[in-house]
């Protein structure tokens, strides 16, 4: 029943590929553009002031806002108190429309 067997070469090759791993891509790594560089890119290259050739949008980046004016600080909101105030702003609009009315 021990009687040795003579592998064929086409099941070692199947048998080692089976066992070799693929090596990882190789990815080139890009940095990130802050908002400065777009804002200088967005002026120098005329490419960004006309949208498919057609849409002049150099009126668009002219009134564009800086980027320190949209910032704003990280705020926590809680459900509760979010709710509580505008529900409060509701009550207060619906009974100055209550009150316009009567008058």
């Amino acid at each position: 029943a021990d009687i040795p067997v003579i592998p064929d070469l086409e099941e070692i090759q199947e048998e080692d590929l089976a066992m070799q791993v693929a090596a990882p891509p190789s990815v080139q790594v890009n940095r990130v553009l802050t908002y400065h560089d777009l804002d200088k890119d967005l002026m120098k290259y005329a490419a960004f002031q006309t949208l498919d050739g057609e849409v002049d949008l150099k009126l668009l980046t002219k009134v564009l806002a800086p980027e320190h004016e949209l910032r704003e600080d990280d705020v926590n909101w809680d459900w509760n108190h979010l709710f509580t105030e505008v529900s409060s702003e509701l009550v207060t609009e619906w009974d100055l429309g209550q009150s316009e009315r009567e008058e």
